[in-house]
């Protein structure tokens, strides 16, 4: 029987963190053929309490150690706290498990690449959360470069809601926002290098940051600008807005990935599908299942890590954003 013909043996995934995109991984991969949720790891009881009340079949945990050793989960996700990544991530690597981890890997580029002993060259055991690589608009945008040839001009514009900058006072959108569209052009200029950064900030009265632009230039003179901000009203869709526009030679190319189309009004607007993410236990659907879906064949051997997310591409891309933040701070 042809490799691609023999039976996927369904790959046993322990998801650690149990905050919104944590309990998101965990219930697509329960409804997903080519896994088996077998725990979940959270750091408070309560979470776990309501987890496990949807889930009574899956073992949970409140001590990482315990279930990494106890478990049997052969693959894990880690959805935790980004301040955690590096030191769970280390006790699973160690135990030879196979991890997605979700990005940024560190606030810090050393501790990133503290983790560089215990990947493997081709980062067959650790790849990066990237679902944005699998959302249905970017995939057919890559297939048009591809064919069409390499942008001369790429526009990012990715906002969130105002109140961010009040319940998370310090986050700056660059790092937290604006890195899913720095990881989207690394992948359509195939990880190339850029020899040009620049940045600006823009502070409210606390000195948080709540809108950050930047920009960066290639070589053959490509250039990519990028504009991250917490500044869309309440009566705007509940996730911000997404758009990415491309120009080539004699070609372009929008796409507008969040919010999905559908509007739904009563007494005000909303955005059931903000993105294209479905965790439905009769059948997920969207980018993150066929993020999840793609992991569970990298964990069998089946293809390799994907173009942007793969260790090296995520350390590409934490050194950009510090030359981004250097560079406003330089100025």
């Amino acid at each position: 029987m042809a490799k691609d013909q023999r039976p996927f043996e369904p790959v046993k995934i322990g998801v650690i963190g149990l905050g919104r995109f944590g309990r998101l991984h965990a219930l697509t991969l329960s409804s997903l053929a080519e896994a088996e949720l077998v725990t979940v790891v959270a750091r408070r009881q309560a979470s776990l309490d309501k987890f496990m009340a949807e889930m009574p079949d899956v073992q949970g945990w409140l001590d990482v150690d315990r279930a990494i050793a106890e478990s049997g989960a052969e693959a894990w996700v880690v959805a935790c706290s980004t301040s955690e990544h590096v030191k769970v991530a280390t006790k699973l690597l160690q135990a030879g498990k196979t991890v997605l981890l979700e990005k940024p890997i560190s606030d810090s580029l050393a501790e990133a690449e503290s983790l560089s002993p215990l990947v493997n060259q081709d980062s067959s055991n650790l790849m990066l959360g990237h679902i944005l690589l699998f959302n249905s608009e970017f995939r057919q945008l890559r297939q048009e470069v591809s064919r069409r040839g390499r942008p001369t001009f790429i526009d990012c514009v990715r906002h969130r809601p105002a109140s961010i900058v009040r319940e998370f006072p310090g986050e700056n959108p660059l790092q937290a926002a604006m890195v899913h569209d720095l990881y989207s052009v690394q992948v359509l200029m195939n990880r190339a290098e850029p020899n040009r950064f620049s940045s600006q900030f823009h502070r409210v009265a606390n000195g948080s940051v709540d809108v950050a632009l930047a920009q960066l230039q290639w070589a053959d003179g490509t250039l990519a600008s990028f504009a991250a901000g917490y500044i869309t009203t309440n009566g705007m869709a509940p996730r911000g807005f997404d758009r990415m526009e491309v120009f080539g030679n004699g070609w372009a190319a929008r796409i507008s990935p969040n919010p999905r189309p559908i509007e739904v009004w009563d007494d005000k607007a909303l955005w059931p599908m903000a993105l294209e993410i479905r965790a439905d236990l009769s059948g997920p659907t969207g980018m993150m299942a066929e993020e999840l879906r793609c992991f569970c064949r990298v964990v069998r051997g089946a293809e390799p890590v994907p173009v942007g997310a793969s260790f090296s591409d995520a350390l590409q891309i934490q050194r950009w954003m510090d030359r981004l933040v250097s560079d406003v701070q330089s100025t």
